[in-house]
């Protein structure tokens, strides 16, 4: 069965269903991977503020727009609010500074980051106590954060918003004001989060799927630190053997099966092959066998990679979204 290659917001704009990740990448490696991304047909670019490279995405698709043959609405530009920028009071100063970096009129959707905050110290996006702990805030307040975000819409200079690493709960606390554009979380093989899905498609919320093949450079990162074994999504047999019935990569097959699911992904790569394969999804179809294999692979949140574990201290925050 085909499925949508955009999912249709409320006011008539399209967010593509892949879309392409910029997280870790330096700025003229990520500059070259854009140019490559473009001319592979992607026009969704996810980028936050705690990138910290919202400058070079913005220099890359600035010079794609400066071809007369390109207009900046075939786009669809994502970045998010920072966890120290978590107060309602700071979010028009953030926001700020993300669009003087990007070099554009508007973004088309702008997300809170996580529902844990950092404390604001200006020039400094993650900071840390002497024994290497976060400087965390705890004291938040979503609601009245959300309503801040909310307001930026009306200057025109942001067209959605939405939010990010929250779980069921907090999502339906915000949507009692005003219902997010679009939910994005981590989401793959191994951490497949169905039931929170299902809720946000109960609610027409789009999930967006960050590391759909499994960052396989945090998971190195964080095996180094802890111990634990992250395996490579990517040499699951189902997956292997999945793409080799269809003649197609490890990488493509785990794509296509998030959005069999109705998810969008937002895949990262910095090798010019494979942003051409990553977004050569639309023309096979997993069939339901190979789906419940793949979903079979589902671990729950012993899957999840991105549990923010290299945030020391966040665990405690009062609205840390996953299970203690």
């Amino acid at each position: 069965m085909p499925i949508k290659q955009y999912f249709e917001l409320d006011n008539g704009d399209r967010m593509p269903m892949v879309g392409f990740g910029t997280w870790q990448a330096s700025d003229s490696v990520l500059e070259k991977a854009v140019e490559s991304a473009l001319a592979a047909g992607y026009r969704h670019f996810d980028t936050a503020r705690a990138y910290e490279n919202e400058a070079a995405l913005g220099r890359a698709l600035r010079r794609w727009i400066g071809d007369d043959s390109h207009r900046r609405k075939e786009l669809f530009v994502v970045t998010k609010l920072p966890p120290g920028g978590n107060r309602p009071e700071l979010v028009q100063e953030y926001f700020d500074a993300s669009l003087k970096d990007l070099g554009l009129d508007y973004v088309d959707m702008y997300l809170i980051h996580t529902p844990f905050a950092f404390e604001h110290v200006p020039g400094d996006l993650h900071p840390k106590n002497p024994d290497g702990s976060m400087r965390v805030d705890n004291s938040t307040d979503l609601l009245a954060l959300w309503k801040a975000v909310l307001k930026l819409k009306e200057t025109g200079r942001v067209r959605h918003v939405g939010v990010s690493n929250m779980n069921v709960e907090q999502v339906s606390r915000l949507s009692a004001v005003s219902v997010p554009a679009a939910l994005q979380v981590e989401v793959h093989a191994l951490c497949q989060q169905p039931a929170l899905v299902a809720a946000m498609a109960a609610r027409g919320i789009p999930v967006v799927a960050y590391s759909p093949l499994g960052s396989k450079a945090l998971a190195d990162m964080l095996a180094e630190k802890t111990g634990r074994e992250y395996p490579d999504l990517l040499q699951l047999p189902p997956v292997t053997r999945a793409a080799a019935a269809h003649a197609r990569s490890p990488a493509q097959v785990l794509l296509r099966h998030t959005l069999q699911r109705g998810v969008a992904v937002i895949p990262k790569s910095t090798d010019p092959g494979r942003i051409k394969q990553n977004i050569s999804v639309w023309d096979f179809e997993l069939s339901e066998s190979e789906m419940s294999e793949l979903s079979a692979l589902d671990r729950g949140e012993q899957g999840r990679i991105c549990d923010f574990s290299f945030f020391i201290n966040v665990d405690k925050h009062p609205e840390f979204p996953f299970k203690k």
